[in-house]
Order: structure tokens, then C-alpha cells, then sequence
């Protein structure tokens, strides 16, 4: 079975549907497609109404790429409202080689939440930590080996249940089914990590559209994240207010005029616009990428602030992403506040080579993972809609259940 996944990312300024194909452990995009956000604000469903025909045409727009309807997805989440704590759960081993396996390990993770997770919270992870066999002995790893029992350590991740509840609302409403959900930091973290990344503790900053997330990472595993109520948006409102532009305008000066640095921009590239007032005001580029920079400076020095109250361990890497970053000059700005000690993410994937998709392209491969470790073959599609997959390929030329996912999240990936 070819294993097809999609993934969708329901923004405040962008939705994001990406549909990926792993093929021998590599990720390949066959199909991705964004629009405008309308409706969603700070990762909150504010006019459901409004975000209906949006969802419908970035739908439409990735079906009309691959040929084939798309109706389950995994879907990223804001970190709003998250919780972390640690449970213990405890599993007897029944088999008669008395030898840990898979579902042994699934017993005592499922034991380590039953009846401990409120009503109002979602669990979007599950990460074993440590586990003990027979009461008696530490391992990393228990599968494979003798026991009578195991008992595992996890750390839970839970955000509020409105948080999934409006977004999965309305994709049914569309005819899609949410097969699983995941933090979208989680996402940034499996498409942007390297091998160095999942050994040491690190952060990783995502500048959105109206917030900004910081998020701790020891050794691959989420262990803390916040958000900055500052983003994209707040560069469009500072142009608004300084120039007296509308907001359609505002979009326009920082994504054609403004760089993250004034270094190297011109006054003499300017443009025309009309104020509310009925006036005409020319902005030239050093004057647009001046208040940009100022906004983007300090958004960065709040998640600098942010990292040091996330954690007090000694940070061995800083990534950055998300669609400011894309800007240009925006690894000089980096540099001027954190040093050498950040980097700008990049995604490795062909057909998907902005970091506005990080996190929803990560979901892609932290659900592969998940199936993996759990040894469940999933693909969107079914085998008769695969055939016709590879059939329109050629012409044009070039289930689980969602809680079985979460307690596989994250397992063994150091």
C-alpha cells in the first residue's frame, strides 16, 4: 500500500494543505495549496461562516492537483492553553514468552492517562520518558526483552478542547475527517530538526500572523512553550497607523516594499497610495523596512526574553521560522539580536520551500513516525483511489484510531 498522508494548518492569515507520499523513508509533496485565512483569529475560530468557503477552495484547489477527493487529514494546533505533567501507567505482560512488545507498551501508556485527563482538555501527546521493568530495572527501550511487567513514565501534553473542537466542526462540515491532531511547534520540530537537534535542548521561534510561539525542545521532546501575543500583523498595523493606509494597503507596503533590515534598501524605490483621508502619500523602501525592522526587533528580543524564562538549561540551538522569516535581510536582523547562536529553518522539500509550511509539512512526517511505531499501514486513500492516483501520474507525466497515534507520538525517536 502506498502510504499517502495529508496535513492542514488552519492559520489567521493563511490556510496551508499539504498531501505528502513517503516512499522509502523520504517525504515527496504531491500535493499542496494555500489561501487567505478569513473567519480565524489567534488560532481561534471567531466566524465559522466565513471560514467555511476558504476551507472548500484550498480543498478544491489540492484535489484539482493530485485528481482525487482528500477527506482525512491531521490537523495542527495552537499551543494556546497547553499543559504539561508527568503520569506513571503500569501493564502485565500476558503473552506466554513473557517478551514486551508493542501493544504491552500501548497498555501502560493508555493506563498512564485513564481517568486522569479532564473532560475539557485533549491529549495531542504522549512521550515515554523512562520505563521500568518488573519494579526493578531502568530501560530506554523495553520492547523485545523478558518481563512480567512494565511501567512506563510519560510525559502528557494537553491543550483545551475548544482548541480542536471549532477547527474539526467545520472540516466535517466540509466533508473531511480529522484523523489526528498535533501541536503545530511539534510540526516546525520534525521538518526542521537535524540529528544535533534531537540530542541537545534547543527553541524554536515561529513568528505567525498575530502571535508568536516559543517553544523548548530537549533532546526531540517538548518540554515548554509560550505565546507572544505580537506578529506579522502588528508590522501591518504600525504602517495604518504611521501612514494612515488601510489595511489592504498596509499588506501591500510589507510584502513589496519592506525588508527585515534597512541595510541595503533605497529611497528612491517608492510607491503611491491614498490614505483614508483621501490624500496621496509616497512611501519609499528605507522608510517601509525601517518600521518593519523596529517591529521584527522586538519581536525578536521578546522571544529572546521568553527562552530564558522557558528554561534555564543552556540552549544549544535557536530556529527560527514561519512566513517573516522569508523576508529579506532577515538574517541580519538575527544575527544583531541573538548572535551566531540562531539560524533561519529551512525546508528540504521540493514544492513547499517557504516556512510558512514547516509545521504543516512536520505533521506529515510526525505522523509517519507514529504508524511506524505503532505498525499500522494508513494511507488517505484507499487502494482502488491509489490505482486512480497513479493512473492520473501518469497521464499528466511527472483509520487509525486518533488515540493510538498519540501514544505512539514522539516514541523512541531518540
Amino acid at each position: 500500500m502506498r502510504k499517502i498522508i495529508a496535513s492542514v494548518d488552519i492559520g489567521s492569515d493563511f490556510i496551508k494543505l499539504v498531501v505528502g507520499e513517503f516512499v522509502r523513508g523520504k517525504l515527496n509533496i504531491l500535493g499542496v495549496s494555500s489561501v487567505p485565512s478569513v473567519g480565524v483569529k489567534r488560532g481561534k475560530v471567531v466566524d465559522g461562516n466565513a471560514l467555511l468557503p476558504k476551507l472548500q477552495e484550498v480543498f478544491l484547489k489540492c484535489e484539482d492537483m493530485i485528481g482525487l477527493k482528500i477527506s482525512k487529514v491531521v490537523l495542527s494546533l495552537p499551543s494556546d492553553g497547553v499543559e504539561f505533567f508527568f503520569q506513571e501507567g503500569s501493564s502485565t505482560i500476558t503473552n506466554s514468552e513473557h517478551i514486551v512488545k508493542e501493544i504491552d507498551v500501548l497498555h501502560a501508556m493508555q493506563a498512564s492517562t485513564y481517568n486522569k485527563i479532564e473532560h475539557s482538555r485533549e491529549i495531542v501527546s504522549i512521550k515515554p520518558t523512562s520505563f521500568l521493568i518488573d519494579e526493578e530495572r531502568t530501560v530506554k527501550n523495553p520492547i523485545g526483552l523478558e518481563a512480567t511487567k512494565i511501567t512506563v513514565k510519560s510525559l502528557v501534553i494537553t491543550v483545551p478542547r475548544e482548541n480542536a473542537a471549532y477547527f474539526v466542526k467545520c472540516l466535517e462540515k466540509i466533508g473531511v475527517e480529522v484523523i489526528d491532531f498535533s501541536l503545530s511547534t511539534i510540526g516546525d520540530f520534525y521538518e526542521l530538526s537535524t540529528p544535533m537537534m534531537k540530542e541537545v535542548v534547543g527553541a524554536i521561534i515561529n513568528i505567525g500572523y498575530h502571535t508568536t510561539t516559543v517553544s523548548i525542545f530537549n533532546k526531540g521532546l517538548l518540554t515548554n512553550t509560550d505565546t507572544i501575543k505580537v506578529g506579522a500583523y502588528h508590522i501591518e498595523k504600525d504602517y495604518a497607523y504611521l501612514f494612515g493606509v488601510t489595511k489592504n494597503d498596509a499588506k501591500i507596503i510589507k510584502n513589496e516594499l519592506a525588508s527585515s533590515h534597512k541595510r541595503g534598501t533605497s529611497a528612491s524605490v517608492k510607491q503611491d497610495f491614498t490614505t483614508i483621508d483621501g490624500n496621496t502619500i509616497t512611501i519609499n523602501e528605507y522608510e517601509a523596512s525601517e518600521v518593519c525592522s523596529s517591529r521584527i526587533a522586538e519581536i525578536l528580543k521578546l522571544a529572546k526574553k521568553q527562552i530564558n524564562l522557558l528554561t534555564k538549561k543552556e540552549i544549544h540551538y535557536i530556529m527560527i521560522t514561519g512566513g517573516v522569516s522569508e523576508m529579506a535581510n532577515f538574517n541580519i536582523l538575527v544575527e544583531e539580536v541573538f548572535g551566531h547562536n540562531a539560524k533561519i529553518g529551512s525546508i528540504k522539500e521540493l514544492g513547499v520551500r517557504s516556512n510558512i509550511y514547516s509545521a504543516v509539512v512536520g505533521l506529515l512526517k510526525y505522523y509517519d513516525e507514529k504508524t511506524k511505531l505503532s505498525q499500522v499501514e494508513f494511507s488517505i486513500f484507499n487502494e482502488e483511489e491509489t490505482e486512480e492516483l497513479s493512473n492520473v501520474s501518469k497521464k499528466i507525466s511527472f483509520g487509525e484510531n486518533s488515540i493510538l497515534g498519540k501514544l505512539f507520538g514522539y516514541f523512541f525517536d531518540n
